[in-house]
């Protein structure tokens, strides 16, 4: 590697499976291209194994898109062959070494850094996954500017003096809980973004929903669009976007004569309020939801949690997969150690 970039940290993963033998290599490093600068940007290094393919190509198999390397071009970032800087319409040799160094990540002006508290399930180079509260926004609106999740990772970025910025994969309704996924740089939220695009990054929730559903098994196939007069509510509409959840019963219980069934969903697609419309599409609206139908009488909240999440690994190109337990007022809410029963 070229003696400009002295390598800051550094996780090394197999991708033969993927690229035809190819080495590749991630490095959070600090470049100096003067005695006067500290430059800190995200990069990439990678082995070339054969002739013959243009730089440009070469990327883009990579996962490296073409908006990416525009803005690497222009926008502050570096690519090297050999140490020497070259353009995407260099050809390559096989033992060629190749860098990519993306622009310098930006804070967002209007996110202010804060010291929250976190509960980090999983943190590397590329991405972090929390274990969101219900009560806590994801990211900052009108109603609710502060306390968010990307305040207090705004603020930990910044206490540990790290490049990067919150890019949000994944975000959950303030009263849902469970896990959310953050991207650190954009490249890797590029990736993932593309993931959820090809339906490769798999969520799995768990609701406790109104009433008593006699099928195991069944799945709701039904597009959702905007309600008219709405900008907030959902709902199951012939001119809306394809929505698929899949919904398996875990248990059944009776609290005072109110019948609860508590299930699992696996999302196909991702659409706003997916899960609340479908169920209240399907006569079992989420308990606690009072937007879409469901008694506020036990929980202050909807019954909602993200128990789940797995995807490919954008750097190391393993199957990934993060679990967390429903919180302590969901476990409640259905009294499973005594009252479940199926």
């Amino acid at each position: 590697m070229n003696t400009l970039f002295q390598k800051k940290r550094s996780v090394s993963a197999d991708f033969d499976r993927f690229h035809s033998g190819d080495e590749f290599t991630i490095h959070s490093l600090i470049a100096m291209f003067d005695a006067k600068k500290e430059d800190a940007r995200f990069c990439l290094s990678f082995h070339v194994a054969e002739s013959g393919i243009l730089l440009r190509e070469f990327l883009h198999a990579k996962g490296i898109s073409k908006r990416t390397l525009t803005a690497t071009k222009y926008d502050g970032g570096d690519i090297r062959v050999n140490g020497f800087e070259r353009n995407v319409r260099h050809p390559l040799q096989a033992g060629d070494e190749v860098l990519v160094c993306f622009p310098p990540e930006r804070p967002s002006p209007g996110l202010h850094p804060e010291n929250g508290v976190l509960n980090i399930v999983f943190e590397d180079d590329a991405l972090i996954i929390i274990n969101k509260p219900a009560g806590q926004s994801t990211i900052p609106s009108r109603d609710h500017p502060t306390g968010t999740v990307a305040n207090a990772l705004a603020g930990k970025f910044a206490h540990e003096r790290l490049p990067s910025t919150v890019h949000v994969v994944t975000r959950l309704d303030r009263d849902t809980s469970g896990l959310i996924c953050v991207a650190k740089n954009r490249h890797i939220h590029h990736l993932l973004s593309e993931q959820m695009t090809n339906s490769g990054f798999h969520r799995q929730y768990v609701a406790i929903v109104e009433g008593h559903i006699n099928q195991d098994k069944f799945t709701i196939n039904k597009p959702i669009g905007r309600k008219d007069g709405s900008i907030i509510e959902r709902v199951v509409r012939e001119d809306g976007q394809a929505a698929r959840t899949d919904v398996e019963v875990l248990g059944r219980s009776e609290i005072n004569g109110h019948d609860l069934t508590e299930i699992a969903l696996i999302l196909h697609t991702g659409r706003t309020h997916q899960i609340r419309v479908h169920m209240q599409w399907a006569g079992f609206p989420l308990h606690g939801d009072d937007l879409y139908g469901g008694n506020h009488g036990l929980i202050g909240r909807q019954a909602l949690h993200c128990a789940a999440i797995k995807f490919t690994h954008p750097l190391t190109g393993e199957k990934v997969e993060f679990s967390c337990e429903s919180p302590p007022d969901m476990k409640r809410l259905m009294n499973i150690e005594i009252n479940q029963t199926k």
